[in-house]
C-alpha cells in the first residue's frame, strides 16, 4: 500500500512542476511559453532564449563602464561594434592592451569611421577590482569603455570563454564574426593575420566578412 501511494505522490509532483527551464548558460529563468524571455540588464530583445549566433541578430544589453556610466549596445545601431571580452590580469589581455596595444592599435585604425569598441568584463570580481581596472585604463591610454558585468549575464548569452574573445556586429545589428583577435596564440607572429581589423574592413565596404568564425585562445573568463 505504501508502495503504490508513494508512486502516485512521486508523479503528482512531476505534474505539478511549473513550466520553466533553467537556463544552465545564463543562470536565469527562462518561460517555455512563447514571448516570456530574458534579456542581459537593461536590453529586451524580445527573443524567447537569446544566445549570440553569426547570422542573427546581436543580443541587447547595458551595463555600466569603469566610471558608472550605464552604455547599451543600442545607442550604437547604424555602427560596426566590437565587443571584447577583457580581463586586466590575464597575460593575454596584458600582451594586447598593456605590451602590444594590439587592441587599441587596431581601434585607432578606424578612428573617424562609424565604428565602436566596447570592452567588457566578465570576471566575477571585476567589480571588487574597479580602481586597478580604472588605472590599467589610464595606464594603457585605452580610449574605449570598460564594462562591468561581475554577474557573467552577458558573457553567457554571447558565449564568451576566453580573455580576450572578439566579437563583430555590422551595421543593422546582426552578429558578423566570433573568435581570435588575429592568428598568433603564442604571440611570435612578425605580421600576425587580424581577423577583426579584416571583419570591420569588410562590413564598412558593405561586404561580407570572410572568415566569420575562428578559435579564441587567452585566459578562461573567470564567471
Amino acid at each position: 500500500m505504501k508502495t503504490r501511494f508513494s508512486i502516485v505522490a512521486a508523479l503528482l509532483l512531476i505534474v505539478a512542476v511549473p513550466a520553466w527551464a533553467h537556463c544552465g548558460k545564463c543562470g536565469v529563468g527562462e518561460s517555455k511559453e512563447k514571448g516570456h524571455g530574458h534579456a542581459a540588464h537593461g536590453g529586451s530583445h524580445g527573443h524567447a532564449h537569446a544566445h549570440a549566433e553569426i547570422g542573427k541578430p546581436a543580443p541587447e544589453f547595458a551595463l555600466k563602464d569603469a566610471n558608472g556610466k550605464e552604455v547599451s549596445l543600442a545607442s550604437f545601431k547604424g555602427k560596426v561594434v566590437v565587443l571584447e571580452w577583457t580581463n586586466h590580469t590575464c597575460p593575454f589581455v596584458k600582451r594586447h592592451q598593456g605590451q602590444q596595444k594590439t587592441m587599441q592599435k587596431t581601434f585607432a585604425k578606424f578612428a573617424g569611421k562609424p565604428v565602436a569598441w566596447l570592452a567588457i568584463d566578465s570576471s566575477r570580481y571585476c567589480e571588487e577590482k574597479i580602481d586597478g581596472i580604472r588605472e590599467w585604463i589610464k595606464t594603457n591610454d585605452i580610449k574605449f569603455p570598460i564594462l562591468m558585468d561581475a554577474k557573467g549575464k552577458v558573457g553567457h548569452i554571447y558565449g564568451a570563454k576566453t580573455t580576450p574573445h572578439m566579437y563583430v556586429i555590422d551595421q543593422k545589428g546582426v552578429l558578423a564574426y566570433a573568435g581570435a583577435i588575429d592568428d598568433d596564440p603564442q604571440g611570435d607572429k612578425e605580421s600576425p593575420k587580424n581577423y577583426v581589423e579584416d571583419a570591420v574592413n569588410a562590413l564598412l565596404k558593405g561586404s561580407t566578412v570572410a572568415t566569420a568564425r575562428t578559435k579564441s585562445y587567452g585566459c578562461s573568463v573567470k564567471y
